[in-house]
C-alpha cells in the first residue's frame, strides 16, 4: 500500500529529530554550526555575557548570498523542514491571527515565537533563503528538537498587536501545557517585546525574551517581567541608524548592574538588519534553556 503525504511528512520529521536532537541534558544539538556560530570575538566583558563580534559585509552578505540579500547559497538551508510548516489563521478567542508554524502544533517541547518589524508579515519570519538562511536555521532546530516556531503577522504596533501576541502564547500554552515559550522581537516588533513584559499570564509563560536591533523601554524595571527576572538576549549592530545601539547597550549594562539575567551580542559595523541576519538561534535558546 503507497505511504500517504502524512505518512511522508511524519517520516521527514523523524528524520530531521533523528540527526539533530540532543538528550535533555544537551539541550539544542548542532544544526549547521560551522556556517552560523559566531564569528571572532572582538571584545568582552562580564564574564562572556557581553560581546562584540567580528561581521564584514562583504563575507556575511556579498561571499554568503547567491543573490545579496535575497538568496542565501544552497548549503545554508535544508528545505526537508518545509514538510513540517504550514501557513494558518488561528481563534485566539475572537481575535484571529494570521501565522507561519514549523514543528508540532500540539505537544510542543517548547514554543518560540518571531515577531517581525514594520512593514513585515507572516512570510518574512519564514522565508527559508534570505537573512543568510538564518529562519530556515531556527526551523530545523526548533522542530529537529520537538518544538514549534511561529511567525505571526502584526497588524498593528500598540496595544492591539501586544493582545494578538498574548493570544498566541496563551494559545501555544493550551497546545503544549505547561512547556517553555520563548518570544523573540526584530526592530519595532520590540515593542511588543515590552508590551508583553507587563502581562502577568503572558510573562508566567515565557522562558525568555529576546530583542534584535530593537528600541530600549525606559519603564521596564517596574514591569512584571522584570520582577520575574525574564532573561533577555539583546543583539544588535554598531552602525543601526534606526536604533543606536549605544542606547541599547546603556539598558542592557542598568540591568546587569542590578544583577539581572541578560546577555548582549554586538555585531561590529553591523547595520539594522544585521541581527535577523547573524544571530546564533542555538546560542540563544540553550542561554535561555528552553531543555
Amino acid at each position: 500500500m503507497p505511504l500517504s503525504t502524512v505518512h511522508f511528512a511524519f517520516a521527514a520529521f523523524l528524520a530531521l529529530l533523528a540527526a539533530v536532537s540532543p538528550t535533555h541534558a544537551q539541550g539544542i544539538g548542532p544544526f549547521k554550526d560551522d556556517l552560523f556560530s559566531y564569528g571572532k570575538v572582538l571584545e568582552s566583558g562580564d564574564n562572556g555575557d557581553y560581546r562584540v563580534i567580528d561581521y564584514d559585509k562583504m563575507r556575511d552578505i556579498h561571499q554568503r548570498d547567491q543573490e545579496p540579500e535575497l538568496r542565501v547559497r544552497g548549503k545554508y538551508v535544508s528545505l526537508g523542514v518545509k514538510r513540517v510548516q504550514a501557513n494558518e489563521t488561528l481563534d485566539l478567542g475572537g481575535r484571529r491571527l494570521d501565522v507561519g508554524r514549523a514543528g508540532r502544533a500540539d505537544g510542543a517541547a517548547f514554543t518560540v515565537i518571531f515577531v517581525h518589524g514594520r512593514g513585515g508579515d507572516r512570510r518574512l519570519g519564514m522565508h527559508d533563503y534570505r537573512f543568510g538562511g538564518n529562519f530556515n536555521r531556527v526551523k530545523n532546530l526548533v522542530a529537529a528538537n520537538g518544538g514549534v516556531y511561529y511567525a505571526p503577522t502584526i497588524r498593528s504596533f500598540d496595544d492591539a498587536g501586544v493582545a494578538d501576541v498574548a493570544g498566541l502564547i496563551a494559545y501555544a500554552q493550551q497546545r503544549s501545557p505547561g512547556r517553555p515559550v520563548v518570544l523573540t522581537c526584530a526592530s519595532m516588533g520590540s515593542f511588543i517585546c515590552w508590551g508583553i513584559a507587563r502581562d502577568p499570564k503572558a510573562v508566567s509563560a515565557l522562558q525568555g525574551m529576546v530583542i534584535m536591533g530593537g528600541p530600549t523601554d525606559g519603564s521596564y524595571t517596574s514591569s512584571v517581567a522584570y520582577k520575574a527576572k525574564l532573561p533577555i538576549y539583546f543583539s544588535h549592530g554598531s552602525l543601526d541608524e534606526v536604533y543606536p545601539y549605544q542606547v541599547q547597550v546603556d539598558f542592557y549594562r542598568s540591568l546587569k548592574g542590578k544583577g539581572y539575567p541578560a546577555r548582549f551580542v554586538l555585531f561590529n559595523t553591523g547595520s539594522h538588519g544585521t541581527p535577523i541576519r547573524m544571530t546564533d538561534w542555538r546560542e540563544v535558546l540553550n542561554w535561555i534553556g528552553v531543555r
